[in-house]
């Protein structure tokens, strides 16, 4: 079952890899946008004198919407990623059919990258929350699916 003979298990590691990779790459995103505007550090001791901050300035703990945007990018990302990963496996265990995995999985990553892009972007939040909630009903249904199947 868990092979890549397997196509659901095959569609499941895609799409786990791609949610992984953008989970691990956000916050390389919001360290790049610090130093480029030398600004949004967190902990007082980052706006010190160092290798990587050579002029510190007052003001680099301070809110930086631009770093900040990135970083609740990230924090969103922390809150839906994880449950997709665990819901997708046990929906692996379930050997659900083909065609409904596919079209559960890649509705979240593709809602997931749209939340991502509205988000990059400063749409409004009923768009953010359009694709976000596109991206929960997918793990919602995995989920209640390995229940139904468990307790059947």
């Amino acid at each position: 079952m868990l092979n890549l003979d397997n196509p659901v298990f095959h569609v499941y590691l895609i799409a786990a890899s791609i949610m992984i990779l953008k989970l691990m790459i956000q916050p390389w995103i919001t360290v790049q946008r610090m130093m480029k505007v030398s600004a949004g550090f967190r902990s007082p001791e980052d706006a010190k004198k160092s290798p990587l901050n050579p002029n510190p300035v007052t003001g680099q703990t301070d809110i930086n919407e631009y770093v900040d945007r990135s970083r609740r990018i990230n924090l969103n990302d922390l809150e839906s990623i994880p449950g997709f990963l665990a819901a997708g496996f046990l929906f692996v265990l379930t050997s659900p059919p083909l065609l409904l995995a596919e079209i559960l999985i890649w509705t979240y990553v593709a809602a997931r990258a749209a939340h991502f892009i509205a988000y990059s972007t400063g749409q409004l939040h009923d768009i953010r929350a359009t694709f976000w909630t596109f991206s929960s009903l997918p793990v919602i249904t995995m989920a209640a699916y390995v229940l139904i199947y468990a307790i059947r």
